[in-house]
């Protein structure tokens, strides 16, 4: 059975920091690529960052500069290392796999930052 489980959300005050891990079984995690992506509350779901199999990170515009994404492939696990944040970042958080044609999703976790 296939598994994505997000951890570490939570309310921080803007200008703090989160630390969010996705911890994935199931399916051979060193040949998918992993990301992050999140959805505030009346908006449609967005990308913030991905590592692909070759450790190749990518990140969306108002992620870059603040957010680190990692991977370590002996815990099958992503880390989302978010700094400075705002009140804009406030949304539930998920994690994603993909590798060869299929997509899977984890429940997410709620981060709330006030300002």
């Amino acid at each position: 059975e296939v598994q994505l489980v997000e951890s570490g959300g939570g309310l921080v005050q803007a200008g703090g920091s989160l630390r969010l891990s996705c911890a994935a079984s199931g399916f051979t995690f060193d040949d998918y690529a992993i990301g992050w992506f999140r959805q505030a509350p009346g908006k449609e779901r967005e990308a913030v960052s991905c590592i692909d199999d070759t450790r190749i990170t990518n990140y969306a515009h108002h992620a870059n500069g603040r957010f680190t994404i990692s991977r370590d492939s002996a815990k099958n696990t992503v880390h989302l290392q978010m700094n400075s944040l705002k009140a804009e970042d406030k949304a539930v958080y998920y994690c994603n796999a993909q590798g060869y044609g299929r997509d899977y999703w984890g429940q997410g976790t709620q981060v709330t930052v006030s300002s």
